[in-house]
């Protein structure tokens, strides 16, 4: 096992012999098979693809496939074994269709090669000693440190962008280009002499993909459920049945409200799922009551103590611990080992669960968090923030967000949240929030001092609001009085990442450290161009961004 894909991977390197995520070794390696093979499938659906034959199937697979390979989304090899086998079939039905489309073309098809040509083994155990064939280590051992890393690089901002696309499609957005330089990207990967130019020049145009991925996903959401508006969200709990809802999906989500409508149950947020609240088609549901929890890394122990059945909806699924592995449930993409999967959106099981558990039998202290600042509410009053930007009553801005995790040093967060001036005004999205949100900054210029913006899902409005500010002013993105820092986990924040490189943001702060898969000679050109830095102590860090009081 060689896996690098999370920030939290073993002493900083690699989880070698079990994932820090759970990840056992035989689940790696399928999962390394799953990537090879949707390479193998975007051979074919790339070539197809530049002939004007776009094929549906191998489109939704393409993402699935990567999204299904994201820290934290499916652990159950037989359900991989199953997505294994529908690949190396779909991979020969594309076949057939490019030799197929060559001969009414009259030219003669390519002899593919790697991937393309991958034969699934008989039996689980014979899949996982081709996954390991097909590992990192293998890449790394062949074409060195750097140049593996690079392309880990482009397949996990693909995997994040994968993931993004997929909550697109399922509320009905889809481009065609996204499908296009997916397959086109793994196919070079898979074909390409690699070099660290092109590779580079590959992250940054995965980089615009995902730009267009996340405005995609924008307008899904908004699309479906209108512009989110400030919402004042209950931090706890009150007495009733209840369902607990993780993960990101919103169109689960929006199903389960309407299936649990009139039975008395009680429908409960956690993690990322907090923003729906703002969503006015989502709030409009009365018994969508309030957020329970924190971020994903907390979930063991907040799962254990929620009395009523609970949907795990896309990736941050830990092991369920035993106090409620009969109570957990999961959707989607989402797998774990023996617990039961939602189909169709019937979530009838989880219902059932629900009114079988106690619930809750008291109400907690009022608490309120103020979520929904999205770009729509915030651009909404730019003219006032533009005012007291010029007039000295607000004199920077600083996005701290992006993923939450475990490490102590995390608290980094909290502090620099804290320590800003009164003058600043603090953005922040993705399950990062939690380590702020808790904290009463007040208000600036008759506005929240604390602009919560939504899930990582959300990322686009940030940058949008970037965008408006940017041409307000009159001033590049980098010369607007913005700061960014920002905690990474997985690889949708890669996904963002990336894009934020190809917009030419530079002066980004990442951490708690930066990740394992960027070597050091990579690192050096991503600092050259962009100045990326990894976080330092609070007091160094306000005083580089000019905030030390």
């Amino acid at each position: 096992m060689f896996c690098y894909q999370c920030e939290q991977t073993t002493r900083g390197t690699a989880c070698t012999t079990q994932g820090a995520c759970g990840k056992t070794p035989d689940t790696a390696a399928l999962q390394d098979l799953l990537v090879h093979a949707a390479q193998g499938i975007s051979q074919y659906a790339h070539r197809l693809g530049k002939m004007g034959i776009r094929r549906n199937a191998a489109d939704a697979f393409t993402l699935d496939a990567l999204f299904t390979t994201v820290t934290n989304v499916n652990f159950d090899p037989d359900r991989l074994e199953g997505l294994l086998r529908n690949a190396a079939a779909l991979r020969d039905t594309l076949r057939a269709d490019y030799a197929q489309a060559c001969a009414a073309a009259g030219q003669a098809p390519e002899a593919l090669s790697g991937p393309a040509t991958w034969e699934p083994a008989p039996d689980l155990a014979g899949l996982v000693a081709q996954g390991q064939a097909v590992g990192i280590d293998t890449r790394i051992a062949a074409l060195g440190a750097d140049l593996a890393g690079l392309q880990e690089l482009v397949v996990y901002g693909l995997k994040g962008a994968a993931a993004y696309a997929c909550h697109a499609r399922l509320l009905g957005r889809e481009d065609e280009s996204v499908y296009a330089f997916v397959q086109e990207a793994l196919t070079a990967l898979a074909e390409d002499e690699p070099s660290v130019d092109a590779l580079l020049s590959l992250s940054l145009r995965t980089g615009a993909m995902s730009v267009t991925v996340l405005a995609l996903l924008d307008g899904a959401n908004t699309g479906a459920y209108g512009h989110p508006v400030p919402t004042p969200v209950l931090m706890g709990h009150v007495r009733g049945k209840a369902i607990l809802v993780s993960g990101h999906d919103l169109k689960d989500l929006e199903e389960l409200l309407k299936q649990t409508e009139g039975t008395g149950i009680n429908v409960y947020t956690h993690g990322e799922m907090l923003p729906a609240h703002g969503y006015p088609e989502l709030k409009k549901y009365a018994h969508l009551v309030g957020h329970y929890g924190g971020a994903w890394q907390r979930q063991r122990s907040e799962f254990d103590a929620f009395p009523g059945a609970i949907l795990m909806t896309t990736n941050c699924i830990q092991q369920p611990a035993p106090g409620y592995a009969d109570r957990i449930f999961t959707s989607g993409l989402v797998a774990w080992p023996g617990v039961t999967h939602i189909a169709d959106h019937d979530y009838a099981p989880v219902i059932q669960a629900a009114l079988a558990a106690d619930g809750f039998t008291d109400e907690s202290p009022v608490r309120h968090h103020l979520a929904g600042f999205h770009h729509d509410a915030v651009l909404g009053v730019a003219d006032k923030v533009i005012e007291a930007v010029k007039g000295g009553a607000i004199r920077h801005f600083t996005l701290i967000g992006g993923c939450d995790g475990a490490e102590g040093a995390r608290s980094y967060y909290t502090d620099m949240a804290v320590a800003l001036p009164q003058d600043t005004v603090v953005l922040t999205l993705g399950c990062g929030k939690f380590r702020v949100i808790d904290q009463d900054l007040g208000t600036v210029a008759g506005l929240p001092r604390l602009l919560d913006m939504g899930q990582c899902n959300d990322s686009y409005s940030a940058v949008k609001v970037a965008l408006a500010l940017s041409e307000a002013f009159g001033v590049g993105v980098n010369d607007l009085p913005l700061s960014l820092v920002i905690s990474w986990y997985e690889q949708k924040a890669v996904a963002v990442l990336l894009a934020l490189l190809h917009l030419g943001v530079k002066n980004i702060r990442l951490g708690p450290k930066l990740p394992a898969f960027v070597t050091p000679a990579v690192l050096k050109v991503l600092v050259e161009h962009y100045n990326i830095m990894p976080i330092g102590t609070v007091e160094d860090d306000l005083k580089a961004m000019g905030l030390a009081a």
